[in-house]
């Protein structure tokens, strides 16, 4: 985890999520569709509480976990410059695989935006999942971030030079097998899982949830930069964006997005 640790602690996330602003648009749209009207939320991978300030501009109470000390900190000062620190009950340098500080049953709502992308081994991956339902309230509703491996597959068969070892087709066929990629770049994203889409559900539903929906986050990243410069010249961007939204939860372009989001509910 150390390598993770470190990519984060220099990778701007929050500038990611603004850079890319659909995932976050499409997510919030969703979340805030199936949120308890109030209720204790726990974020856990928060990052640098992009989501979390948002649910405590809402009025929901949150706790923030990640397993970045630095992202915490930037989470804890953009609370205290928005004076919603308050909301913000707690901010925890926390791995998601152990949230022994944590009280069960604790949650209305649970969020794990993160965490599924970096668990390579499937204990991991289990352990991670049990902690969620561990500290979320039966009934309770939960949002999980995917990233899928055939879209990771055509990425790298567009763009083979960023993806390495995923310049070779023996690399990628292996990956097709394992779902498991280690950046050969420094500094690049690494250390990351994907899921084959067929086997999100039935994971989540074996550990104790029932699905309410499977949706694409980001089938926007599909369109270049000059796909989207010629709409937003045309004054249609938020078209786009409406479009997208509507049509996230349709099963036929899962595989086009590069992250999905499962919502489900504690049996």
């Amino acid at each position: 985890m150390r390598n993770l640790i470190n990519y984060y602690s220099q990778f701007d996330e929050w500038g990611r999520l603004d850079r890319e602003p659909i995932e976050f648009q499409v997510n919030w749209f969703y979340i805030k569709k199936y949120l308890p009207k109030i209720g204790e939320i726990i974020d856990i991978g928060a990052g640098p509480g992009k989501y979390s300030i948002e649910l405590a501009k809402e009025g929901y109470d949150v706790t923030l976990v990640d397993l970045t000390p630095k992202l915490v900190e930037q989470a804890k000062k953009k609370a205290e410059e928005l004076a919603i620190n308050d909301k913000l009950k707690d901010f925890l340098v926390a791995d998601a695989r152990e949230l022994n500080m944590v009280a069960s049953d604790q949650f209305n709502a649970s969020l794990m935006l993160g965490p599924m992308y970096h668990l390579q081994d499937e204990g991991d991956r289990v352990k991670a999942i049990k902690e969620l339902n561990r500290v979320t309230k039966k009934g309770g509703i939960i949002f999980v971030a995917f990233m899928p491996r055939i879209r990771h597959i055509f990425t790298s068969l567009l763009s083979p030079e960023k993806w390495k070892p995923n310049d070779s087709m023996d690399a990628i066929n292996d990956f097709s097998k394992t779902g498991c990629f280690n950046h050969l770049d420094e500094g690049r994203f690494t250390g990351a899982y994907y899921f084959n889409i067929d086997e999100m559900k039935p994971f989540m539903e074996e550990n104790g949830f029932e699905t309410l929906e499977l949706l694409g986050s980001n089938v926007g990243a599909i369109l270049h930069e000059d796909s989207w410069d010629y709409w937003k010249d045309k004054g249609e961007e938020e078209k786009i964006i409406q479009f997208i939204m509507e049509h996230a939860t349709d099963p036929y372009i899962l595989g086009v997005s590069s992250h999905l989001l499962y919502i489900g509910r504690k049996k």
